[in-house]
């Protein structure tokens, strides 16, 4: 290949980045593309989230503007494709399965591990049955939330100057989290699905039960030591459906 040519394609090439931003409210991970090819910035939310094509030498001021121009058209079309997902969840290949606040597609095949991440894909290995591999699923997400929750809390703690007894997992259907006077602190496995910031919110609001075994003003207070924009985070935890 001759210089010029191959200089061309680099020229063409696109670099990826995985980047996150403040849209109405919610914080957003997407995937910002830069490409010679391009002369605007585009905006594309499918299965896999946010995707932002800009053109290679583009400004970062360019970008906050259409970011936040289309922040609400944005934010109700990542909201649809949740819905989408808890509703049509087959656990057949090609599913979505959210995963902290992230988009995962279900990959079913001759895998040669039975469960692997990578990347965007969840792979499971094809046993011919749609409820086995929702178990497999299922004990995924418990192998993953437990470490995190229990490294969060510890993260936590001392900032409210408590120290819980246990961190237990629960599959309850109305409620995040709840706390026990025994110093127990019960997290929903299904936090694992959200984002990082409002797992560390249901934590920390756990763990000032531990001081405050109520919602007095004392109780946000303590939320408030490491949550000060609690307000704002449990207004969008109320916005999530537990399913």
């Amino acid at each position: 290949m001759d210089k010029s040519r191959l200089k061309a394609l680099r020229n063409l090439s696109i670099s990826a980045e995985q980047r996150s931003v403040m849209l109405d409210g919610r914080h957003v991970t997407y995937t910002l593309k830069r490409s010679s090819k391009r002369r605007s910035i585009g905006l594309r939310i499918d299965d896999r989230g946010l995707t932002v094509n800009m053109p290679l030498k583009a400004s970062e001021h360019w970008l906050h503007e259409v970011l936040q121009d289309r922040a609400n058209w944005v934010v109700d079309k990542l909201d649809e494709w949740q819905s989408q997902a808890s509703e049509k969840l087959s656990w057949t290949d090609g599913d979505i399965i959210p995963y902290l606040g992230e988009i995962l597609t279900l990959r079913v095949g001759p895998f040669p591990k039975t469960l692997q991440h990578v990347g965007e894909e969840l792979r499971v290995r094809d046993e011919g049955s749609a409820s086995r591999i929702e178990k497999r699923v299922s004990a995924w997400y418990r192998q993953q939330a437990l470490p995190l929750f229990v490294a969060r809390a510890e993260h936590y703690a001392p900032m409210l100057d408590v120290k819980p007894d246990s961190i237990k997992l629960t599959t309850a259907k109305t409620r995040w989290g709840s706390c026990t006077t025994q110093g127990e602190v019960r997290l929903n496995v299904q936090l694992i699905k959200l984002p990082h910031y409002l797992i560390d919110y249901v934590i920390v609001h756990e763990l000032a039960h531990l001081r405050e075994m109520n919602h007095s003003a004392a109780f946000w207070r303590v939320v408030g030591i490491a949550c000060p924009d609690y307000a704002r985070l449990r207004s969008e935890l109320k916005a999530v459906i537990l399913g």
